[in-house]
């Protein structure tokens, strides 16, 4: 899978600079196609106004697929299966809880019981 986004990264790229040159290579809406390489609107390849249509549909194309294959690798980048680990097939212990014991009737309660320091070992010899 990894050679088809090397695939559509290439694509991306030459796309990307097919739609820089398209641009720069364009006139403005004043200036005729034909008249930037030297020759009259007339007598260039497209006719008259032939070259403006075609390098326009032709940008137009190269940015239609620039932005569909940014889409299909945001796509292929944002579903990407994440590595499960070490501990995926695990799962946390349930948690001990003591159960609820209602006091016997007519039972005193019970004093909290001190905790103990240590188990005897710190007696002075």
């Amino acid at each position: 899978m990894e050679w088809v986004k090397t695939l559509l990264v290439v694509l991306q790229i030459v796309s990307a600079l097919g739609v820089i040159g398209l641009v720069l290579v364009q006139q403005g809406k004043g200036a005729d196609m034909g008249a930037a390489f030297g020759g009259g609107s007339s007598g260039s390849l497209f006719g008259a106004a032939g070259s403006a249509n075609f390098l326009s549909r032709l940008t137009a194309g190269c940015a239609t697929i620039f932005f569909l294959v940014t889409i299909a690798i945001t796509w292929m980048g944002s579903t990407k299966s994440q590595n499960a680990g070490v501990l995926s097939g695990t799962s946390a212990p349930a948690p001990v809880v003591a159960p609820d014991v209602p006091p016997a009737a007519g039972a005193a309660p019970s004093a909290p019981v001190a905790p103990v320091k240590g188990s005897g070992q710190n007696v002075p010899k």
